[in-house]
C-alpha cells in the first residue's frame, strides 16, 4: 500500500504539506488551551482578578476560532488529496484494464475488478482522510500531552505508567481479533458481487431451469457469511468502546483522588489539577484515536494490495517497442494469413489449434465450419490479438500482428462477436461506435444491408431510440443485426462475423448475405458459422476438426474430398439442397 500511496499521492504534495502544518498547529493549540485555563483558575478566579480572566479568556476564544478555521482548512485539503487520489487510481485501473487481454480479464474476474475499482479504492481513500488528520494529530498530542502533564505535576504523571499500558493491552487484544476479520471482508464482498452479477446476467437461464430458489439460497448464504463477519466486528467494537471509556473514567477518578490529596497538601493548585485532567484525557483519547485509526490500516492495506495487483499486472499482449507500418504496394490490403499456427490456453496441456496454415485472400469471402469445440472462435480471436499464438504466425496485410500497434490492427477490423453486445444509449450512438464521423445516410445504408432498417424505423425515435445496456430491450436477432450494422459503418478492410447470423431466420439470413456480398466485395470477409446454408456461397470454406484443418475448398470440392464436411452437410441438408 505504501507504494500505491507514494505513486498516486505525489501530485498532492502541496496539499499534504498544508494539512501536516495545520494539524500540527491544531494539536499544539489544543495542548496550550488547558494551560491557559489553569492560569485563569489560579491567577484569576482564586485571586478575583476579573481583568485577567477577561484577558486570558479572550486569548482562549481567539485561539479556539483559529483552531476551528485550521480544522476546516485541513479537512478541506485532506479531502481534496484523498478524493483526487481515488479519482486518479480509478482512472489508472480503468486504463490498465482496457489494455488487458482475455487472459488477464479471466484471471481477475469481472466481479473482482469491479470491487477493486470501487470498494477497495474507497477503503484506501478513507484511510487517507483519517490518516492525514487523526494519525498525524495523535502522536503530537500524546507526546505533547505527556510533556505538559509533567510540567503541571510530575507525581501525578506516574499514573500514566499504569493507565496507558492497560489501555494498550485492551485495545491490542481487540485488534488481534479484528485485523483478520477486516482482511476477510473484501473477499466476501467479491463473492457477493460475483453471485449478484451472475444472477443479473443469467436471469433467463435461472428462470428457465427453475433455479430461483437455489440462487436465493446461494446469495443468502454468501450474504449471511458477510453479515456474520461484520456482526463479529461490530460486537468487538461494542465491547471495545465501553472498555476504553471505563479505563478513561477510572483514570479520571484516580487523578481527582490523588490530585485532591496533593491540593490538600498545598503542593498543587486547583487550576493545575484541572489542566492535568485535560492533558490525561487528551493523551488517552489520542491513544484510543491512534489505535482505532490503525484498525483501518489492515483493511486499507489489503485493499491497496488488491488495487496494486491490478495496476502492476503487465498485459501479456502489448504493443511492440517499434511498431511496423503497413506500406502500400506489398501484400494486398485485407489479406489474412495463418502460418503454422498453434494455440493453447494458459495452463492447458493440449493445444486448441494445431498447425493451422490458411490464407484469406484480399476481397474474398472465407467461411470456417466445424463441430462444437473445434476451435473456430479461438481462431478468430487470434486475428485482433485477443490472444497471441503459442507458436506460428498470424499476418494481416503481410505483417505479423504482433509487430503492429494494436490500435492500427484494430482499425483494419470490423468484428461482430458471437454474443452481440450493445451499449446503453441510442441506436445512433451504437452505430457511431464503429465510426464516430458516420453520417445519418451512412448509418441507414448500413442498417439496410444488415436487414435492420425496419427494426429501427419501428422504434420510437428511429436512430435516436434508446437502447438499454447490453441491448436487453431488443430481441437476439435485432441485436445481431445492429451489431452487424455497426461493423458495416466502420468500413474496415476485414470483416469478421463470429457466428453472427445464428439468431436470424433463414430468409433474413439469405437476404443479409446477399446484401453483404454486394457491399463488401472490396473487403475480406471471414464468417464463422454453424449453418451450412450460411457458407454455401463462400469463395473458400475451411473445415476444422479438433483444432486442425481437415479441408479447404469450395462447397462442391469439399463434398467430394472432405468426409468431415460431408457429414456436417448431410446432418443439415438433404441431398437436393447439398447439391
Amino acid at each position: 500500500m505504501i507504494t500505491l500511496l507514494r505513486r498516486h499521492l505525489r501530485p498532492y504534495r502541496r496539499h499534504l504539506v498544508v494539512v501536516v502544518v495545520l494539524v500540527a498547529f491544531q494539536a499544539l493549540g489544543q495542548l496550550w488551551l488547558p494551560s491557559l485555563n489553569a492560569d485563569i483558575i489560579n491567577e484569576g478566579v482564586l485571586t478575583g482578578d476579573t481583568g485577567y480572566i477577561l484577558r486570558i479568556g479572550g486569548v482562549m476564544l481567539a485561539a479556539t476560532v483559529l483552531l476551528g478555521i485550521a480544522s476546516i482548512i485541513s479537512s478541506y485539503f485532506s479531502a481534496r488529496a484523498a478524493m483526487g487520489f481515488g479519482r486518479d487510481v480509478r482512472a489508472a485501473m480503468f486504463h490498465r484494464v482496457q489494455g488487458f487481454s482475455l487472459r488477464e480479464l479471466n484471471h481477475f474476474g469481472t466481479p473482482s475488478l469491479i470491487t477493486r475499482n470501487t470498494n477497495d479504492v474507497q477503503q484506501v481513500q478513507m484511510m487517507i482522510v483519517v490518516g492525514l488528520t487523526m494519525m498525524l494529530m495523535a502522536p503530537i498530542t500524546m507526546i505533547g500531552g505527556v510533556v505538559m502533564a509533567l510540567r503541571e505535576n510530575a507525581q501525578l504523571t506516574g499514573l500514566l505508567l499504569v493507565i496507558i499500558p492497560v489501555m494498550l493491552l485492551v485495545i491490542g487484544v481487540m485488534m488481534r481479533w479484528l485485523i483478520p476479520l477486516f482482511r476477510s471482508v473484501q473477499s466476501k464482498i467479491d463473492k457477493i458481487n460475483q453471485i449478484l452479477r451472475e444472477n443479473l446476467s443469467g436471469v433467463r437461464v435461472i428462470r428457465a431451469f427453475v433455479r430461483t430458489g437455489y440462487e436465493e439460497e446461494r446469495f443468502t448464504e454468501a450474504n449471511a457469511d458477510l453479515t456474520a463477519v461484520q456482526l463479529r466486528i461490530g460486537r468487538l467494537f461494542a465491547v471495545t468502546m465501553p472498555s476504553i471509556m471505563f479505563i478513561v473514567n477510572v483514570s479520571s477518578v484516580a487523578i481527582v483522588w490523588f490530585g485532591g490529596r496533593l491540593i490538600g497538601d498545598g503542593t498543587m493548585k486547583i487550576g493545575s489539577l484541572t489542566a492535568f485532567i485535560s492533558y490525561v484525557m487528551q493523551i488517552l483519547f489520542a491513544v484510543m484515536m491512534a489505535v482505532m485509526t490503525f484498525v483501518m490500516v489492515p483493511r486499507a492495506a489489503a485493499s491497496g494490495e488488491r488495487v496494486l495487483e491490478v495496476l502492476d499486472t503487465e498485459p501479456v499482449i502489448h504493443d511492440p517497442a517499434s511498431p511496423l507500418v503497413v506500406k502500400d504496394g506489398g501484400t494486398p490490403r485485407g489479406t489474412v494469413e495463418f502460418r503454422g499456427v498453434e494455440f493453447r490456453y494458459p495452463g492447458a496441456h493440449a493445444a486448441v489449434l494445431r498447425d493451422i496454415t490458411v490464407t484469406l485472400p484480399a476481397g474474398s469471402t472465407t467461411a470456417v465450419v466445424g463441430g462444437t469445440g473445434s476451435g473456430k472462435s479461438t481462431l478468430v480471436n487470434l486475428i485482433p490479438r485477443l490472444y497471441d499464438v503459442t507458436s506460428g504466425t498470424v499476418l494481416v496485410d503481410g505483417v505479423d500482428v504482433r509487430d503492429l500497434a494494436q490500435q492500427d490492427l484494430w482499425s483494419r477490423l470490423g468484428l461482430v462477436p458471437q454474443r452481440a453486445f450493445l451499449f446503453s444509449g441510442t441506436v445512433a450512438d451504437n452505430l457511431r461506435y464503429g465510426r464516430e464521423s458516420a453520417t445519418e445516410a451512412e448509418m441507414w445504408k448500413a442498417l439496410e444491408i444488415a436487414q435492420a432498417r425496419e427494426v429501427v424505423e419501428g422504434l420510437p425515435g428511429d436512430l435516436e431510440a434508446h437502447i438499454d445496456q447490453g441491448g436487453t430491450n431488443l430481441s437476439g436477432g435485432q441485436r445481431q443485426r445492429l451489431a452487424i450494422a455497426r461493423a458495416l459503418v466502420r468500413r474496415p478492410e476485414i470483416y469478421i462475423f463470429d457466428d453472427s447470423f445464428s439468431a436470424l431466420d433463414y430468409a433474413t439470413d439469405a437476404r443479409l448475405r446477399a446484401a453483404l456480398r454486394e457491399n463488401t466485395s472490396d473487403a475480406t470477409v471471414l464468417i464463422i458459422a454453424q449453418r451450412i446454408s450460411t457458407v454455401l456461397g463462400a469463395d473458400q470454406i475451411v473445415v476444422l476438426d479438433e483444432g486442425s484443418v481437415v479441408g479447404v475448398g469450395t462447397h462442391d470440392e469439399l463434398l467430394e474430398s472432405c468426409e468431415t464436411y460431408a457429414e456436417i452437410v448431410s446432418s443439415q441438408l438433404n441431398r437436393t439442397e447439398a447439391a
